[in-house]
């Protein structure tokens, strides 16, 4: 426990006064007696002088426990109380202060929690008209949140700095395909709320396109846009359409821009694509062309009746070599197209009902037998090509139809090892092999149109299996398919979006509010900042004497809102031993760490996670110490301003005896989960700072630059490590 030095100066104050008082008081009495009577006292004295010093300091002691008491009765009850009382007035805090020392405080303390609950119903008023008047608003967002979910399209929409305010699930996985490094965590990426589009982006291509888009809006255009290819670090090819973000009222002001949406494509198997089409048909065209001449003079040669048997050969022969030639060019476009199509249309998730529903629909469409689902495992989520397969569904439900004469068809879907099993069934006679070999290799007809896929085409390209199968017991014939289902994660996603859970939000357009990126960071007012919250587990508390980092774990605090789901989680190998007695704190044990990459891998991807921001930890200095320790090493420094929590708290609750994590929590009334592991430390004091910003604001600490200069005149600011 920390000693408090006014403590100490309440002790001792009243034996000084005392002393101090007696000395007086000696003094001007002897100064009024004759040199005789002034002997006559101190011989009196003299003897006594033990038993008044004995008698001075039970009188002291006695008196600094009373002013002690008097101290804490009234002073620092009363500053704790106004502590406390401050906690209140700058959260959202509900709970009742108490103040036992003295009837005073208590009174007090009751005349705060009375104004304490007028407050909290006048602000659950408020919150309940807020909440009706946004009800609009929300529902807007919303809608706009769903759409952007669902578009196939990858959507992100920046400030005029460059810093994103929104993206949807598309462009999430599409960045991360582009990036030129392997992520080693989910929060290793390129994309997230705050960040910088100019990671991916040339910042020249951007200014550009916006250029052009601010002088088509100043000639009057309604919709202006712009449009560019450019190329990633990682090799890939963009096309990116560019479209204004325009205040409202501000229709033809150019001025009025407040951002732009950027709408991506990749388009680099397209391009190879159509550039390997390109050289097939130009090879075709150019190839062909000689060979017509060479087949042109070979039969004019022929025309002649005077010819030998010898030459007539030959002309013959090069007719047929021309005609090969010709058919293998033929052959190999024909195969290219048919590859091409097979892979036109991707592997996407759909729910097996509407794949059977809809492959109904089409048989009783196109071919007049009747169609319907039997035993259809409802919640089952395949990974299809729906285009060709449902072409191979109709194509065979049509040549039963042709060849059987059959009148119905029945689908069915169900889950099999790890597989979906679609079954085609129907009642009728049994089919050879030869046949069912036949139908699978055949190409697929569509109407009167023919397609160069076939059925066997369609099952390799969900890497599946097909055959024929007869149930005697039931009399019935069947086609049995075997799918891919969707991975488990995005069968939850989708789960839950059907059920109307709330998605995880990815927007915030109070960022449009940004300032100016060129300000000193020391001048900026910490609730405009961004922030990356860490916290690191090691082997020890040594960092100077061997300990090493376990796992790092961080989350981004962006506009004020902590954002969850931009999140950097990463186990380490130490390339150490894991002390025994440190495994029951962080949990985290040698086998778990075994295949982690070291920390020369992790720290680029953490350097990259934090850079533009300002840094954030519970007791800064031990995490930063190691952090430091790994600079000649990895050659990574990081040099962006730091902020810790543990010093805030002594900042704006000076009276408190614990400034430690959990302390703190229980004080701001943050829920403690996932102790000792990185990011859950992590989470929760982002939770805690985001408390202490209007804490210390009460205090006339507004900026960056305020905040840091008064986190080191704090006691605890001396510690090392």
């Amino acid at each position: 426990m920390k000693f408090d030095r006014r403590e100490l100066a309440a002790a001792l104050a009243p034996g000084a006064l005392l002393a101090l008082a007696m000395a007086f008081g000696l003094g001007g009495f002897a100064a009024t007696l004759e040199p005789p009577e002034r002997a006559a006292l101190v011989a009196m004295l003299e003897p006594r002088a033990a038993l008044l010093l004995l008698g001075w300091l039970l009188l002291s002691a006695a008196l600094g426990t009373l002013l002690r008491r008097a101290y804490l009765r009234w002073v620092a009850s009363a500053a704790r109380l106004a502590e406390e009382a401050r906690v209140l007035l700058a959260t959202d805090l509900q709970r009742e202060l108490v103040a036992p020392d003295s009837a005073e405080t208590r009174a007090l303390a009751d005349v705060i929690n009375q104004m304490a609950r007028q407050r909290d119903a006048l602000r659950a008023d408020m919150a309940e008209q807020v909440r009706q008047a946004s009800h609009g608003v929300e529902q807007e967002r919303n809608r706009l949140a769903a759409l952007m979910a669902e578009l196939t399209q990858s959507v992100v929409v920046c400030n005029l700095d460059g810093r994103i305010l929104l993206y949807n699930s598309r462009a999430r996985t599409q960045f991360r395909a582009l990036s030129s490094a392997p992520a080693l965590a989910d929060g290793a990426e390129l994309l997230g709320l705050g960040r910088s589009i100019y990671a991916v982006l040339d910042r020249a291509l951007v200014a550009h396109a916006l250029e052009s888009v601010q002088q088509r809006l100043q000639r009057g255009a309604a919709h202006p846009s712009a449009q560019f290819v450019t190329g990633t670090r990682a090799g890939q090819l963009l096309r990116v359409q560019m479209a204004p973000v325009r205040e409202i009222g501000g229709e033809g002001d150019a001025a009025a821009l407040n951002g732009f949406v950027l709408m991506l494509e990749n388009i680099t198997r397209d391009f190879a694509d159509e550039a390997q089409r390109d050289q097939l048909l130009h090879g075709l065209t150019e190839g062909s062309r000689a060979s017509l001449g060479n087949l042109q003079a070979a039969l004019e040669m022929l025309d002649f009746e005077d010819l030998d048997t010898a030459t007539r050969e030959r002309f013959l022969r090069v007719i047929r070599d021309e005609v090969r030639t010709m058919s293998r060019r033929i052959t190999e476009l024909a195969g290219h197209n048919a590859q091409t199509l097979k892979t036109r249309w991707p592997l996407e998730d759909m729910l097996g009902s509407d794949l059977v529903a809809a492959a109904c629909r089409r048989i009783e469409a196109e071919h007049g037998c009747r169609a319907a689902p039997a035993e259809v495992d409802a919640a089952l989520w395949l990974r299809v090509d729906s285009f060709s397969l449902l072409q191979a569904l109709v194509y065979l439900a049509g040549r039963l139809a042709e060849a059987y004469e059959v009148k119905l068809v029945q689908l069915r879907l169900a889950r099999a090892e790890g597989r979906a099993r679609l079954d085609l069934v129907w009642s009728g006679p049994a089919m050879s092999t030869e046949t069912v070999i036949g139908w699978e290799n055949d190409p697929i007809r569509s109407g009167d149109a023919g397609l160069p896929l076939t059925v066997r085409d369609v099952v390799e390209r969900h890497d599946g299996a097909f055959w024929f199968e007869r149930e005697r017991v039931r009399h019935q014939s069947l086609f049995r398919l075997l799918l891919p289902l969707a991975s488990s994660s995005e069968q939850l996603g989708a789960a839950q979006f059907v059920r109307g859970d709330s998605r995880p939000e990815v927007y915030d357009f109070d960022l449009f509010r940004t300032g100016e990126q060129a300000r000193e960071l020391a001048d900026r007012r910490l609730a405009e900042l961004t922030y990356t919250v860490f916290d690191t587990e090691t082997t020890g508390l040594e960092p100077s004497a061997g300990d090493e980092i376990l796992q790092i774990g961080a989350a981004r605090i962006v506009a004020g809102k902590l954002r969850r789901e931009d999140s950097f989680e990463q186990l380490v190998n130490p390339e150490r031993d894991i002390p025994a007695a440190g495994i029951p704190i962080h949990g985290i044990r040698p086998e778990m760490v075994e295949d982690a990459p070291t920390i020369d891998r992790v720290l680029p991807a953490f350097h990259a996670f934090a850079q533009d921001t300002v840094l954030v930890a519970h007791n800064a200095a031990f995490d930063m110490r190691f952090l430091q320790l790994k600079q000649a090493r990895t050659g990574l420094v990081f040099d962006q301003p730091v902020l810790d929590t543990l010093l805030l708290s002594a900042v704006v609750h000076p009276q408190q005896a614990s400034h430690g994590l959990e302390a703190i929590a229980e004080r701001l009334g943050v829920t403690v989960l996932g102790r000792h592991t990185a990011l859950g430390d992590a989470l929760v004091t982002a939770e805690v700072f985001l408390k202490l910003i209007p804490l210390l604001a009460e205090r006339g600490i507004h900026t960056l630059g305020q905040a840091r200069e008064a986190a080191q005149q704090t006691y605890y600011a001396r510690v090392r490590y």
